[in-house]
């Protein structure tokens, strides 16, 4: 590991809550659900409820994804802070429970970290336990939709060398390849010239793996699915029956990509914001989407948003990536 440089004795910890009032929950849940194919933002599966879910789904035995990454991060993680550099100022989209940003930050000890999560509590009490773990370490924590135009806030009187973005744990994956380029479009302006990205890309593997990760046998996975309805009940007064409702997963490998939906067992009706929908036998909510890549898949769709591919490292199974990449001068 690296030696601690020179740092104040405690950092500076700040809080930002950009979350745009123009588009609410309920505006998106009505949206979706007036669609032919009915549809909920997987963003709103972070409530406190979901976040405890997920993090249950993470240390499930078919889900591979965070353990395969972990480790990668536990043996590259020196390499990586190499390739971004003293000076640099990390940007984690989506921060969670930064379970992995922990591995990165004890070898780069950058001079200001910024996680930006939708799930405003969540990204608090992640940052401060990272605070107390890293006394040293400025944090610029910011609640808001990383999937917008953002203005990061400015922290004064520390030298930044370049910026970079974090986007661990295969996120990328719930876009679509065309959003997904101008997803990271929106990163490569949020670093600017020189900037770097390091982001989790899960990989393409047997449909069998990928069906069970996604549907684990505990049923995990199906209680954070359907908690989307329990919390649109829960905040807008929802009356959707769970017990009529049920979690439904598999990976179409013509599309390259895992879909979540929520399917009706039965003929029925729910009423949000005082508007009736309609369900028949089979018919589903689509909640998530998760593309998985080849490695040369993903090179190409990164550099289409403006990024150079500099290294990627993978587990010995292949099973999931992690690259680093410059932004295009």
């Amino acid at each position: 590991m690296a030696q601690p440089q020179q740092r104040p004795v405690q950092g500076v910890v700040r809080f930002y809550n950009f979350l745009s009032e123009e588009t609410s929950f309920l505006d998106e849940v009505l949206a979706g659900l007036e669609k032919p194919q009915k549809a909920l933002p997987p963003k709103y599966f972070y409530d406190a409820q979901g976040c405890s879910l997920f993090e249950q789904i993470c240390e499930l035995p078919e889900y591979y994804p965070t353990r395969t990454e972990l480790a990668i991060m536990a043996e590259h993680a020196p390499a990586m802070a190499k390739f971004l550099g003293p000076g640099c100022q990390l940007i984690e989209f989506g921060s969670g429970s930064s379970r992995k940003t922990r591995l990165l930050l004890q070898q780069l000890q950058p001079p200001l970290y910024v996680p930006i999560d939708i799930a405003g509590d969540a990204m608090r009490a992640a940052a401060g336990s990272l605070a107390q773990a890293f006394p040293w370490l400025n944090i610029n924590g910011v609640c808001a939709d990383y999937t917008k135009p953002l203005t990061l806030p400015a922290f004064v009187g520390v030298p930044i060398r370049r910026k970079a973005v974090y986007f661990p744990g295969s996120t990328i994956g719930n876009f679509t390849p065309p959003e997904a380029i101008e997803f990271l479009r929106l990163a490569r302006q949020t670093v600017g010239a020189g900037g770097a990205l390091l982001i989790g890309v899960d990989l393409k593997k047997d449909k069998r793996v990928l069906d069970a990760a996604y549907d684990d046998a505990a049923g995990v996975t199906a209680a954070f699915n359907l908690n989307l309805l329990a919390r649109i009940n829960r905040e807008l007064g929802g009356d959707f029956q769970l017990r009529r409702f049920r979690h439904r997963a598999f990976y179409d490998e013509r599309k390259g990509w895992i879909e979540m939906h929520i399917e009706s067992l039965a003929a029925q009706f729910a009423h949000v914001g005082g508007r009736r929908f309609s369900f028949s036998q089979g018919e589903t909510i689509l909640t998530e989407i998760s593309c998985k890549y080849a490695v040369d898949e993903f090179r190409a769709l990164a550099q289409r948003a403006g990024f150079a591919p500099v290294q990627t490292w993978t587990d010995a199974t292949g099973q999931f990536s992690v690259h680093a990449m410059n932004a295009v001068q």
